[in-house]
């Protein structure tokens, strides 16, 4: 029996998902690209699962698509590498619409898809083996994932033309220092630091994580007039629900926090 492309893990309200193929740097196939849509959907779907962890086994993160199930197909390969007509489900879109924070444990690789799949995250913790490298214009197609506008929003443009239009490798400490990733930690850290940061989330208002979570998003996709029209009507309507008292007992928690993370 062969063993499954991808696992999920799930303790209390966090699900870690691997992607399963060391053997092949946990490259794209169909088969793995269904099966990331069809388990973010169904993580969307447990009302228990409030935060997702999204990693590879092996060596790699993800190696972008799988160029020898494609077979040199060139009507198979279309927005985000792959067209829409053939049926695939689209793995980003379907991350995205996971309404609780996804943290991208990065211990490997990531290219090209494999690089979208990653700042499909929400944030980005890496290993130190961790590389990132958009080779779309190597490989001779174009980005239909969002790497083509995710990159210059998250680094910089003129930083993401250099990596988007040379194809070279960007290594996980200058990934930090450009800001792409949050931290950088060693490989034996990485699930851990990303377990605690989970934690974390956990530990605010619930209704709170996926609220925010949209808010920042929603905003993000807008110009900067709009997005501060956004906040306002968000935050008029959902802070009308939140008692004082409730804000003065919660207080008195973040204060005791602050104490305990300086100390």
């Amino acid at each position: 029996m062969s063993e499954p492309v991808i696992l999920v893990e799930k303790s209390g309200a966090v699900a870690t998902v691997t992607l399963n193929r060391p053997g092949a740097m946990n490259a794209l196939s169909r088969d793995l690209r269904k099966a990331i849509a069809e388990t973010f959907e169904e993580l969307e779907a447990d009302e228990n699962i409030r935060v997702a962890i999204l990693t590879g086994a092996g060596k790699a993160f993800c190696a972008g698509l799988d160029l020898k199930e494609l077979g040199g197909d060139a009507s198979a390969v279309g927005g985000g590498g792959v067209n829409s007509t053939i049926g695939d489900k689209d793995p980003v879109t379907s991350i995205g619409r996971f309404s609780g924070p996804v943290i991208g444990a990065i211990n490997g690789v990531a290219i090209t898809g494999g690089f979208e799949l990653a700042i499909a995250c929400d944030v980005l913790v890496c290993s130190e083996n961790a590389r990132f490298a958009d080779t779309h214009a190597r490989v001779g197609i174009l980005p239909g994932w969002g790497l083509s506008q995710k990159l210059s929003r998250a680094i910089g443009i003129y930083r993401a033309k250099e990596l988007s239009l040379t194809g070279n490798f960007l290594s996980a400490q200058q990934a930090e220092q450009w800001g792409l990733v949050n931290r950088v930690v060693t490989a034996e850290e990485l699930l851990p630091v990303c377990r605690k940061l989970a934690d974390d989330m956990l530990s605010v208002v619930p209704q709170c994580l996926p609220a925010y979570k949209k808010l920042i998003d929603d905003g993000f996709a807008q110009d900067f007039g709009t997005a501060l029209k956004t906040e306002r009507q968000f935050s008029n309507a959902a802070n009308k629900s939140v008692a004082p008292e409730e804000i003065a007992a919660r207080r008195e928690g973040i204060q005791n926090r602050g104490k305990q993370q300086t100390s």
